[in-house]
């Protein structure tokens, strides 16, 4: 038998495998919902920003492999091209359900291009996926909120600060405010408030649901938190160590593309939980 052959049945037994998992397995909270992405430079100054700026292009190159729409809403960058946080809203069939093990603090080690001794320094940058449902339940009437303009902060040119033009709206029952000043055009930002504020509110009722399952995961077998360094880059050795895999990854350049290689890292990272949850689902059984 031909050896492309062979890795094409083992390919589709793979996958029969995870499709019959999958129906098996009830279904986790939010996986078929679109989801929020934003990333942020964490300890190491302006090389930390550098690296936001990359593991951002990843993200979104990955959306574009997976054919997923991206709608960038906040892109704060510095002025050597770095990103201090940079926000943007994914769609498409499991989206959540693949970039919420990307949640968690990224690592990198490397020589900062201004290092003159050549020292490594290592730098940080927290990743967050947050849960952005197709349907959401979420309803706002309009006694409910206070849409406010004010002057925009952003680019624009003559525009700014000019024309009130920007958008605060406040949610009356719970106070939360949130602005965005990023369209030229005041309602084109009460838009984007508006689903914000959606997603912020169903984060809230989603946080709480997430800590209850945590809390019971953790009492059947112990801590099990992982979001602290998820994942370090090693650039001299051209290596990425996924903590929560048993093996590494070599070629840092084409995993930063964001396609195969971050694709393959997702679905192995899939593929565990899918059996982890599975080992939780026979152990409840048999009590």
């Amino acid at each position: 038998m031909a050896m492309d052959e062979l890795v094409r049945l083992r390919t589709n037994l793979n996958s029969i495998d995870n499709e019959i998992l999958d129906r098996i397995l009830p279904a986790a909270p939010a996986d078929n919902d679109d989801a929020e992405l934003e990333v942020t430079a964490g300890v190491g100054g302006q090389e930390a920003m550098l690296f936001a700026k990359e593991l951002f292009q990843m993200y979104t190159n990955y959306a574009n492999f997976r054919k997923w729409s991206v709608e960038i809403v906040e892109y704060d960058k510095t002025d050597i091209g770095g990103l201090r946080q940079g926000k943007a809203f994914i769609n498409g069939l499991d989206v959540f359900k693949s970039l919420k093990y990307e949640c968690g603090v990224h690592r990198v080690q490397r020589v900062p291009q201004t290092e003159k001794s050549g020292r490594i320094h290592t730098s940080t940058v927290t990743v967050a996926v947050l849960p952005q449902p197709k349907d959401i339940k979420i309803e706002l009437p309009a006694k409910d909120l206070l849409a406010e303009p004010i002057r925009s902060r952003g680019p624009g040119g003559q525009h700014v600060n000019k024309s009130e033009s920007g958008c605060r709206l406040t949610h009356l029952p719970t106070g939360i405010v949130l602005e965005r000043q990023d369209e030229r055009f005041f309602n084109l930002n009460k838009n984007l408030a508006i689903k914000a504020m959606k997603n912020k509110l169903y984060q809230m009722q989603y946080d709480e649901q997430q800590e209850r399952l945590f809390q019971t995961r953790k009492q059947q077998t112990g801590s099990g938190n992982r979001n602290e360094k998820i994942r370090t880059y090693n650039i001299p050795q051209n290596r990425i160590t996924d903590e929560r895999l048993s093996e590494n990854v070599h070629n840092v350049n084409e995993f930063l593309d964001g396609t195969h290689r971050l694709h393959t890292i997702i679905e192995q990272l899939k593929q565990q939980d899918r059996l982890q949850r599975l080992i939780e689902l026979t152990n409840k059984s048999s009590n």
